[in-house]
């Protein structure tokens, strides 16, 4: 079986607004240029996964219904630029959660590597072959797990971070970049046009 190459994305800060947990479609604001990258990496033959920790579900604050409403939203959103996500993983536990049942220490929260290993057995892809985007270490860290090459992007929570501090060899860091349309154009994975607005 031949394993294909992938980019995980994190969701929020790296493809939407960071808007401190985004429980509903109407707080869902694409972050510039990031629909056009990920068309650009659909033409460039790259599987487009976003991995993302949504506690909100365990803190009560939404369900995993409205997480899978968002994400078919943002779906609908990015498809207007001729753009898809494969497919979309999401860890709801946390261990300080208020809801019982999403009250864990789990393999799936980033930075453990669970939704990425599950994604790739799920769609047959070859991690080491593959880069994981994100704007926190711990998106970095759940990436470099199952040896993938990193970017840190600059947008959400990246742009406070010091990337000279950064465990550069352990987390598979191998570039910094403005956004993820940056990211993109970088790793020479196809050029992302930016849409007039």
């Amino acid at each position: 079986m031949n394993l294909r190459p992938a980019v995980f994305l994190d969701r929020d800060g790296v493809l939407i607004e960071d808007a401190h947990y985004v429980g509903c479609t109407s707080r869902v604001r694409l972050i510039p240029g990031a629909a056009e990258a990920v068309a650009a990496l659909n033409r460039a033959g790259r599987a487009v996964v976003v991995v993302t920790n949504q506690a909100g579900v365990a803190k009560g604050m939404f369900t995993e219904a409205a997480v899978e409403a968002v994400h078919a939203f943002l779906a609908e959103q990015i498809a207007g630029y001729g753009a898809r996500i494969d497919a979309f993983y999401y860890c709801p536990h946390h261990p300080d959660g208020e809801v019982a049942a999403y009250r864990t220490r789990c393999e799936c929260r980033k930075p453990g590597a669970g939704m990425l290993r599950a994604a790739a057995a799920d769609l047959g892809l070859d991690p080491t072959q593959s880069w994981m985007v994100g704007d926190r270490e711990t998106d970095l860290a759940a990436g470099a797990a199952v040896g993938c090459r990193t970017v840190l992007v600059r947008t959400g929570y990246g742009a406070g971070v010091d990337a000279t501090a950064l465990d550069r060899d352990g987390l598979n860091l191998e570039l910094v970049a403005t956004d993820l349309a940056d990211a993109v154009a970088k790793l020479g994975l196809g050029a992302a046009a930016r849409r007039a607005a």
